[in-house]
C-alpha cells in the first residue's frame, strides 16, 4: 500500500495515520483508512478518514474530488455493513474546532 503524506495536526494525521498507535483497522488503501474508534462512544464506532489531510468538509475545493469520493464510498460500505448487521448506523462529521 502507498504511503500518503499526512500534513495535519490532528489524532488522524498525528497519531493514526503513521500508525503510532495500534488500530483495529477495518479498511485501508491508499485514500482512506477506517478504524474502531480508539475511544467509543457506541457500541460500534467507526472513523473514516483520508490519508491526505482535508481540513474541512465546508472548505473542500475541486482538487479533493478523488479523496472525497473514496472516503464517501467507505462510508457508504461500512455505514451499510452495519446497518445490516446492528439494523442502524448513523454517519457524523466534525467541522472547524470540533474535532476528537
Amino acid at each position: 500500500m502507498g504511503e500518503a503524506a499526512s500534513e495535519g495536526s490532528d489524532f488522524s494525521c498525528d497519531v493514526a495515520i503513521p500508525r503510532r498507535q495500534e488500530l483495529d483497522v477495518v479498511h485501508e488503501d491508499d485514500r482512506v483508512l477506517a478504524f474502531h474508534h480508539t475511544r467509543p462512544s457506541w457500541p460500534v464506532h467507526l472513523v473514516v478518514v483520508p490519508k491526505r489531510h482535508l481540513a474541512s468538509l465546508t472548505t473542500l475545493v475541486d482538487e479533493d474530488e478523488a479523496d472525497v469520493r473514496a472516503l464517501l464510498g467507505v462510508v457508504q460500505r461500512l455505514a451499510r455493513e452495519v446497518e445490516e448487521r446492528e439494523g442502524a448506523a448513523a454517519v457524523l462529521t466534525n467541522l472547524g474546532a470540533y474535532q476528537d
